[in-house]
């Protein structure tokens, strides 16, 4: 079974990778004020999948689960742009391989999460994404930290993936619908010391920008006191990360 040594160290600093992959040589720049992450429009190419009868009961249970699989959480909201509420399924796997004992003598679940997306496509849902283990386990042990907390939310037809842990920050990744999958637009993270934010760091996969922000006021006690220094760079990408190829949100480690 894979267990990562430390999720503080295999994840929250997974945004570290992001933030050091990047080679091209900064720049400040005091005058571009624009976000990072901007909004496109284009058009939604059709799905074509397998057809969930619409018209039936739409209650989880009518969504496919693979076996070997449970329904985790489940949120709805409008992904392709027609108006019309889409699903989004995160499942867990139920090996009893995964089930163990931890340092505390707890039994914990460590059987990864996965994802399931059902798109309207007029009078039916087809399911367009499958990705069975993207997510590591609810119970993962965060070693010297607690692991951190991740939800899912829809909101401008995007879908975000929120990793919050606590004092010391959160990290998102924001994926849009195109060209039949769910590509990887924009990454954002905080790195904190309690309420005081030390780094900001916004990534544009589309426009292969990134802003980051130094908080440069060291002497400070509480939140509201920062002093950020903001540089933008270039980041060399030479194409999107797609939702349906991530094997582990955590060892998004490809060179940029």
């Amino acid at each position: 079974m894979k267990r990562s040594k430390s999720l503080f160290a295999s994840s929250i600093f997974a945004l570290n990778v992001l933030f050091l992959s990047c080679t091209n040589e900064s720049a400040s720049v005091e005058t571009e004020t624009t976000p990072a992450v901007e909004t496109i429009e284009e058009q939604i190419p059709p799905v074509k999948a397998e057809i969930v009868d619409s018209k039936a009961d739409l209650s989880t249970a009518k969504f496919t689960i693979p076996e070997g699989y449970v329904l985790f959480d489940k949120i709805e909201g409008d992904l392709n742009g027609d108006g019309i509420n889409d699903h989004v399924l995160m499942i867990k796997g139920t090996d009893s391989a995964y089930v163990v004992i931890n340092r505390f003598d707890d039994e914990v679940d460590r059987n990864r999460r996965g994802i399931l997306i059902y798109l309207s496509d007029k009078d039916n849902y087809v399911l367009a994404i499958k990705n069975l283990s993207c997510f590591y386990s609810d119970q993962e042990d965060g070693g010297v930290y607690f692991p951190p907390e991740l939800s899912i939310s829809i909101s401008n037809n995007k879908l975000y993936f929120d990793y919050a842990h606590g004092r010391y920050g959160f990290w998102q990744y924001t994926f849009r619908y195109q060209d039949s999958d769910f590509a990887l637009i924009g990454y954002d993270a905080s790195q904190n010391y309690g309420p005081i934010v030390n780094r900001v760091v916004s990534i544009n996969f589309l426009t292969k920008k990134r802003l980051t922000k130094e908080n440069v006021n060291q002497d400070i006690e509480e939140s509201g006191e920062e002093v950020f220094k903001e540089t933008w760079d270039k980041i060399e990408l030479d194409e999107l990360y797609t939702l349906s190829q991530i094997k582990e949100f955590e060892d998004l480690d490809i060179k940029f």
